[in-house]
């Protein structure tokens, strides 16, 4: 599917102002649309929205199909009468520019498991049908996804794969028995995933009425402590005690010398293929009731995937091993026809792969940051782009743009032929790459906010190949300002990418 020439802002929703530690879908998140309808931007990118799992990475999330309940806002549950007001009276002092994962998830489980209470007591009929209209709707998967966060909680938090053998192995008698056991606490986590879903459904109602569309992330992997892996254990490369074989990565590359063991289970395609990829015709299916447009992280692993032996410590020893192909996407478009998908196709991109995307017209990514290693990589560079293709001056897995020419081209060649493909001395680089990444052909540009904001390498998202001290990046109200939003309308009317609808009133949301 061809897109149309807009552009857009990453930014995943836990980067959002608020006084409860972390980001989530109240007013921060009201205001950042606003700003964005005021910088006549088309497009909102975000990180997968999955509940988060090891090392509080939205790339490992207990579920591929539930939403992360720490985005829940703690002030939408008081205004629909779901939280007493005096709940929110004493609020711990959290770090104002960063995510203490640690702190923050105790705290609001502490506020929303008072209001599950609340609502157990008081709920309105209306909001009790709610509820349960909620259940019916998402009967495939939900139910898996409440005992498996019930059965975490029952055992102390770990993997399932340390839980007793009998609920490990999903024997009959004992599905029963913890059902039973734990079904309030699984209603819970249910009542939780209702929680989110009326308040992201609200965020992207009030974004679709100003013109703005919402690039979701779909990681091709899931995580191997998930309720995918626990409840569907048949489709994944796992041994008879439920231990996977092979796990997933990539070889060394610009990131990483040993390559990047992710640790997620390999698929078992040939199983998949036999109802028709069912699983993934449902996850693109529930994704695409979130978001409008879906960028496939990892795409490259549709046509091969790197698999390495579960024992191995780094991702150097693998292999690369053929996937579905076509076949999957041909299934996927004719249950739900062609599919608003982006491809992310960095790495180690073979002439299969281009192929591959090319078939299904899927546009691919460009990375501007990436064009300016000893010798300039033109494929990264705008004058030799196609179309087709998304551009970001770096995503989530990059440095900033600041930190990322202070921290590795402040001097030589690269830094020379950085200043001299932008004509600029430097002095607001961040700018220059968004300009650059605008003025492409490119039908699609997006740029981080921290970009937005001029920001250095104290604001980079993510750091490939490590465990901690990712994910953690916030901003403050006074951090986004008026004038940036002039700047970037200015950029956006001048490169023809702004949305249309220029006459939408832009509301105001909650406040």
């Amino acid at each position: 599917m061809s897109f149309p020439r807009s552009s857009g802002i990453l930014c995943h929703p836990t980067s959002f102002p608020s006084r409860y530690g972390i980001g989530d879908l109240g007013k921060g998140a009201y205001d950042f649309i606003a700003w964005l309808a005021v910088a006549r931007q088309q497009l909102w990118q975000v990180l997968p929205l999955g509940p988060t799992g090891y090392a509080d990475s939205p790339y490992q999330s207990f579920s591929a199909f539930a939403g992360n309940p720490m985005l829940i806002s703690l002030d939408s549950l008081v205004w629909s009468g779901l939280l007493p007001a005096d709940a929110l009276a004493d609020v711990p002092a959290f770090p104002a520019c960063r995510v203490d994962f640690g702190a923050v998830i105790p705290f609001k489980h502490r506020l929303f498991r008072q209001s599950y209470e609340h609502f157990k007591a008081q709920a309105t009929p209306a909001q009790r049908r709610g509820f349960e209209g909620f259940r019916e709707r998402n009967a495939d998967w939900l139910p898996d996804f409440g005992l498996f966060m019930a059965l975490k909680g029952r055992f102390g938090g770990g993997s399932w794969r340390t839980w007793p053998r009998d609920i490990l192995m999903r024997q009959p008698d004992a599905l029963a028995y913890y059902a039973a056991t734990l079904a309030d606490e699984s209603a819970y986590h249910e009542y939780l995933q209702w929680q989110f879903s009326d308040q992201w459904t609200a965020l992207k109602g009030h974004a679709t009425g100003l013109g703005i569309q919402i690039i979701g992330d779909v990681p091709i992997f899931v995580a191997e402590d998930s309720a995918d892996v626990w409840g569907r254990p048949e489709l994944f490369q796992l041994d008879e005690e439920r231990n996977p074989i092979v796990i997933a990565g990539v070889p060394p590359d610009l990131f990483s010398a040993t390559g990047q063991r992710w640790g997620n289970p390999h698929y078992r395609w040939d199983m998949m293929a036999q109802d028709g990829y069912r699983w993934w015709v449902q996850r693109i299916s529930h994704t695409l009731t979130l978001v409008d447009i879906i960028r496939i992280d990892h795409f490259r692993g549709f046509e091969a995937a790197w698999e390495i032996p579960a024992a191995e410590r780094t991702a150097v020893k693998g292999r690369w091993v053929k996937g579905p192909g076509a076949r999957l996407f041909q299934a996927v478009n004719a249950a739900l026809g062609a599919l608003p998908l982006i491809a992310e196709d960095l790495g180690v991109i073979t002439p299969e792969v281009d192929a591959l995307r090319g078939h299904f017209g899927f546009p691919g990514m460009k990375i501007l940051q990436f064009g300016f290693a000893l010798d300039n990589d033109p494929k990264y560079l705008p004058h030799s782009f196609e179309r087709d293709y998304i551009v970001y001056p770096g995503t989530h897995d990059n440095n900033t743009v600041i930190g990322w020419f202070n921290e590795a081209v402040r001097t030589g060649p690269e830094k020379w032929n950085c200043l001299r493909y932008l004509g600029s001395d430097g002095r607001d680089l961040a700018w220059d790459f968004i300009r650059m990444g605008w003025s492409s052909v490119a039908n699609q540009a997006v740029a981080c906010l921290q970009d937005v904001m001029s920001l250095g390498a104290e604001a980079r998202m993510n750091f490939p190949s490590t465990e901690s001290g990712n994910w953690q990046w916030r901003y403050t109200p006074e951090m986004l300002t008026d004038a940036q939003a002039a700047r970037l309308r200015e950029l956006t009317e001048i490169y023809d990418r702004a949305v249309k609808k220029s006459s939408l009133p832009l509301g105001k949301g909650p406040s």
